[in-house]
């Protein structure tokens, strides 16, 4: 009993402690004096952001401007309407014109400064596409348009070859253009019109440069290979000079083999990383080459031999590059945005002058060429996608989410459409879904063949099509089954993947070339 009683004292004796030392440290934090808590009120007060000064940039502030369009030169309201005098938000946006540079709105934005430079580029094959809206209309025997404008758009299902043909370009093969903002892959999404080519863009918004490159920038900037490649990707003529080949759609054929987790796909499939071209190894971008004169059809396109066999003594002979440069028998190339200029080889072996009139350059140089064949192309108006579950990477955004979805969710399915990707009306979805696939994807073997001059060029099957169609209950279509053009679809072209020639480059191309015989028969004919 006695040893519960000195507990009971001990315990009593402690609370007693705590209580007091916690009513005195209260007496501490309610005497401080006035004086002293007064200005902290005040800094509190002073710490209130003021309100945002009148105009744009007070509020997008992180948008980086270049010193041509950059305020006092030009004001945000020169180009996107609105009000810059006030910083209410909805007073501001009135009348706002948000893609100033569209096709929409370009002639009368962008066109105020730069009119003669829209005229020639609304002109060019860049904007209307005439080259490769017709190389494929012709194919199949239809008259040729001056524009991808002048498709013809179907209301429903297709019923004749050339309504087929115009959905297969209205719908699937023209989805990169400056009409379009391109797939919805990280590196392809752009803007459209003049910032197609002249602004950067990542994820579809708006990039900055170097070492601002997380910010957004409103730069409008000479085109880098970016911008190049945001179109010029997928197995087309400009990622063979970046040494890119798309990898076979079938999951079994590409790395990595057994995931399916995302992981970023910058162009939409996985690539082949194989030679890039010569030039690129060297420094150089597409535009040292290929010239806004050239793109918007002022001047042709340069040759190999304008830069490395032309006259020196003669300097009209050369092309319209101004970062060429004769000195003496030289003749030297500055690379677009850096201070050293290169050499240009001459043409040196006598192989050049040997073959000059009868073989392309690319013949013997280039290190590797697309040869895709056949591609088969299915218009289906079916839900059922288990099919496709090999192929779901099909290089196109909207038919992969449409696969994705239908397989691999529990929600309901999605009936197959797609946009029509020339009107720009992204929401509005047409009824009809373009698959494609591939029998072969090669690149080791260089096609060779004729051209229509009797020059031997390397060749690629591009429009070895092979057109389907099937309705909702996988029925055909209107006799669509396997429709084809009226040739193989070889065509030349000129590989982006210029190298140093092999030690047996003849061999490529000696049993395409006349034999005696034939010689002294076209002789005779002359």
């Amino acid at each position: 009993m006695k040893h519960y009683f000195t507990l009971f004292v001990l315990f009593f004796s402690l609370l007693h402690l705590v209580l007091v030392g916690c009513r005195e440290q209260e007496q501490k934090v309610n005497s401080v004096p006035s004086s002293v808590a007064a200005p902290a009120t005040e800094a509190v007060k002073k710490e209130l952001p003021p309100p945002p000064a009148p105009g744009c940039q007070s509020c997008h502030q992180e948008i980086q401007l270049d010193k041509a369009h950059d305020v006092p030169h030009v004001a945000c309201t020169d180009c996107h309407q609105g009000n810059n005098e006030t910083n209410n938000k909805d007073i501001a946006h009135q009348g706002l014109i948000a893609q100033a540079a569209s096709p929409a709105t370009m002639q009368t934005t962008c066109g105020k400064c730069h009119a003669t430079q829209l005229d020639r580029c609304g002109q060019s094959s860049h904007f209307t596409m005439r080259n490769a809206v017709n190389l494929v209309r012709e194919h199949f025997s239809l008259a040729p348009l001056k524009s991808l404008l002048e498709i013809p758009e179907s209301q429903g299902p297709p019923q004749s070859k050339e309504e087929l043909v115009n959905d297969l370009l209205r719908r699937h093969c023209l989805r990169c253009h400056v009409y379009s903002k391109g797939d919805n892959y990280p590196y392809v999404r752009h803007g459209s019109g003049c910032a197609a080519c002249h602004l950067q863009y990542t994820d579809g918004k708006l990039t900055g440069l170097g070492t601002a490159a997380k910010t957004a920038s409103h730069a409008f900037i000479r085109p880098t290979k970016r911008q190049c490649l945001s179109c010029h990707y997928g197995n087309h003529v400009g990622s063979d000079f970046d040494g890119s080949y798309e990898q076979d759609y079938n999951w079994s054929y590409r790395t990595p083999f057994v995931t399916r987790s995302p992981f970023l796909r910058p162009y939409g499939v996985e690539l082949h990383n194989l030679s890039p071209d010569i030039h690129q190894q060297r420094g150089m971008t597409c535009v040292d080459c290929h010239t806004g004169a050239e793109i918007s059809g002022k001047q042709p396109a340069v040759q190999c031999v304008d830069c490395h066999a032309p006259d020196i003594s003669d300097t009209s002979s050369f092309p319209a590059l101004a970062n060429l440069r004769a000195k003496g028998e030289q003749l030297f190339v500055k690379i677009q945005g850096d201070e050293q200029e290169l050499l240009v080889p001459g043409l040196q072996h006598p192989a050049h002058e040997k073959y000059k009139h009868q073989v392309a350059c690319q013949v013997c140089h280039a290190q590797w060429a697309y040869n895709d064949g056949t591609n088969h192309l299915l218009l289906s108006y079916s839900e059922d996608v288990d099919p496709w579950d090999r192929l779901a990477v099909q290089s196109s955004s909207a038919v992969e989410d449409f696969i994705q979805h239908n397989l691999y969710t529990e929600d309901e399915e999605l009936a197959p459409s797609l946009p029509d990707q020339i009107s720009g009306q992204q929401s509005q979805q047409k009824p009809g879904i373009w698959y494609s696939g591939f029998s072969k994807r090669r690149w080791e073997d260089i096609l060779l063949g004729l051209d229509n001059n009797g020059i031997i060029r390397v060749m690629r099957p591009i429009l070895d099509l092979r057109l389907s169609a099937i309705d909702e209950d996988e029925e055909i279509i209107a006799n669509f089954d396997n429709l084809t053009g009226k040739d193989q679809g070889l065509l030349p072209y000129t590989p982006h993947t210029t190298g140093r020639a092999g030690l047996f480059y003849e061999q490529r191309f000696l049993h395409l070339l006349p034999t005696p015989a034939q010689d002294k028969k076209a002789a005779q004919e002359d």
